[in-house]
């Protein structure tokens, strides 16, 4: 029992940058997703079926494939990453921000699949009222549209936090495996797999990373719940 609860200070920074780099994706996809998913709930263009479908081949494509194309994309001699290292010294590989942009890309599209639907749950005749009495489209998104579609959108960002603690496949292509770099809690348990005798620190590590997300998972269920008895 003592080798299972004596987690180490490696441990500690894995668990703290894995929560760190969900947390931060998180952030970065709730603009992202709110504009996405309000765009594809209410709006009708052409090529909207190839725009959602663009969008969920994160969900389908096995992440590595993901993480490769990041890596063509944004690494050192990557068509984009290659003249943000040249001109303006960014490196956007192995890193801190590799972590963050493998995590949201491979999120993302969870959150909009979900607060699309919340979306479009809403009924457009209470926009439309809205904006009779005045109110502006962005007034009305903000003060109508957003707080009844927000259990929709606060799930989406959960669903979104959870994959990010359980990414692996883009994170290790394009991060990298990096000890006290861009080690998470995934890529560490992968790691101590291949070490015979470290099964305590697989299960301590599976264990934490289990009640991580349970952890939000419950919180957002109490927050609808709460939000249905407000609403009666």
């Amino acid at each position: 029992m003592d080798s299972f609860l004596s987690i180490s200070n490696q441990e500690l920074q894995v668990i703290w940058l894995t929560v760190k780099v969900a947390l931060v994706s998180t952030v970065v996809t709730l603009p992202i997703a709110l504009f996405i998913s309000y765009a594809l709930a209410r709006k009708e263009f052409k090529g909207k079926v190839f725009v959602e479908s663009l969008i969920s081949i994160p969900l389908v494509a096995p992440p590595v494939v993901t993480g490769y194309i990041l890596l063509l994309l944004f690494g050192t001699n990557g068509v984009i990453g290659k003249y943000l290292s040249d001109w303006f010294g960014i490196k956007m590989a192995f890193n801190f921000v590799a972590l963050v942009m493998a995590s949201t890309i491979v999120s993302l599209p969870l959150s909009i699949r979900t607060m699309k639907t919340s979306f479009e749950l809403v009924d457009p005749n209470l926009e439309y009222a809205s904006m009779t009495l005045g109110a502006s489209k962005r007034s009305t998104f903000f003060r109508v549209t957003l707080p009844l579609a927000l259990p929709g959108v606060i799930s989406g960002l959960v669903l979104s936090f959870a994959r990010c603690l359980g990414e692996f496949g883009a994170t290790i292509t394009f991060a990298g495996n990096i000890i006290g770099k861009t080690q998470t809690i995934s890529l560490m348990i992968y790691s101590n797999m291949q070490i015979p005798g470290n099964e305590w620190r697989v299960t301590r590590l599976v264990v934490i990373s289990v009640l991580i997300s349970l952890i939000a998972v419950v919180v957002s269920e109490i927050y609808n719940k709460k939000k249905k008895y407000l609403a009666k």
